[in-house]
Parts: structure tokens; C-alpha cells; sequence
């Protein structure tokens, strides 16, 4: 898993793995204090880190953080709250294997301001994706959403803690069926079993 900040998705994950079908076998992150790292240690997870700045260049830092995670074999990689756009050769080498979320219904509302760009449009209903990684900016093929109502009265810290909330199950949900099923992509549509 790679995770850049304090690990609240992470620890869900951590928190569900024992019962579900999948292990962590590793956490890294772009960011040597992440209290990701500190999650994973207490639950026994090995750790790594690959911070931006140990690399001459962006390319040189993708290619050695697919060293890291590839020396631990994952079969998937999944992201948990990780804040770095990975290259396309980072993806090609973990092809159709990197999972991620978003604070919205995909299509609708990619990049980093997903929950904020929803309150202006003016959205009755947010919610969550959980997706392939693919080259584009949140444009992989959809795995799992679920669906958050906007209320009057939500600001954007309080519509991302709602979409938080229901996240981080349907996130744990969603590494288990495909751990547990297996997948196929066809065209866009996500298949388990």
C-alpha cells in the first residue's frame, strides 16, 4: 500500500485485513513522517519510504519507488491516501493492478479539489470511487462508488468527513472481493470473478 499522510484509509485496511482475503504485505510512502508509517509498524507491516527528494529527477523517483514496491510482490497496489501522480511507467510496470479512491462519483469531478468543485457546481449527491489507475487524472475504470447526499448546510471539510466515513468500508470491500474474486477489465467495466 502507499499512503502520504496521517493513514486514516490505511488503517481501515490494517484494522480489516485479518478477516478479509487479503494481506498487507508492505506500506510505503513519498514521505519520511507520514503517520501511515507509524500505523503500519504498530500492526507488524513492513515499511519503506521513497521521498521525491532522494531522486535527481520525477522519473528517477518513479522508477525507484516501483523498486520498492516490487520487491515485495504485490499482486495488488493500492493507494491510500497517497498524493503523488505515478508515471506511466510505474503503471505500466503494475498494469491494471493500482487501485485508488476519490471524493466523488467519477466522471464527475476529477483532480485534487473533487469535494470543493461538487459544493459549487451545486450537487445534490456526491460521493465516492474506488478505481483503476490508469495514465489519466481519475479516469481508470470504476470498481466500486457509493453514493453521499449533499445537505444545505455541508461546507467542504463536513462533506469530505461524510464521504470519509463511507469510503473507508467500501474501500476495504472492494481490496477483498478483488483479492478474494479476482477481476477482469472489459473495455471500462470492472468484473470480479
Amino acid at each position: 500500500m502507499l499512503a502520504s499522510g496521517s493513514g486514516s484509509t490505511l488503517q481501515a485496511l490494517l484494522d480489516a485485513a485479518p478477516a478479509s482475503s487479503y494481506d498487507v504485505v508492505a506500506v510505503g510512502s513519498d514521505k519520511p513522517a507520514a503517520r501511515a508509517l507509524e500505523r503500519a509498524a504498530q500492526a507488524g507491516v513492513p515499511t519503506f519510504t521513497c521521498a521525491l527528494s532522494d531522486s535527481p529527477t520525477r522519473d528517477q523517483w518513479n522508477f525507484a519507488l516501483a523498486g520498492e514496491v516490487e520487491r515485495h510482490a504485490p499482486d495488488l497496489v493500492v493507494c491510500a491516501g497517497f498524493m503523488r501522480i505515478l508515471s506511466a511507467d510505474f503503471l505500466t510496470r503494475f498494469a491494471g493492478r493500482v487501485v485508488n479512491t476519490h471524493p466523488a462519483l467519477l466522471p464527475s469531478f476529477p483532480g485534487a479539489h473533487a469535494v470543493a468543485d461538487a459544493l459549487a457546481y451545486g450537487v445534490r449527491v456526491s460521493g465516492v470511487t474506488v478505481h483503476f489507475v490508469d495514465e489519466g487524472v481519475d479516469t481508470g475504470p470504476v470498481i466500486a462508488q457509493a453514493a453521499v447526499p449533499v445537505r444545505d448546510d455541508d461546507d467542504e471539510l463536513s462533506l469530505q468527513t461524510r464521504i470519509q466515513d463511507v469510503e473507508r468500508p467500501l474501500y476495504v470491500e472492494a481490496i477483498d472481493r478483488l483479492a478474494r474474486e479476482g477481476w477482469t477489465v472489459q473495455g471500462r467495466t470492472v468484473r470480479f470473478g
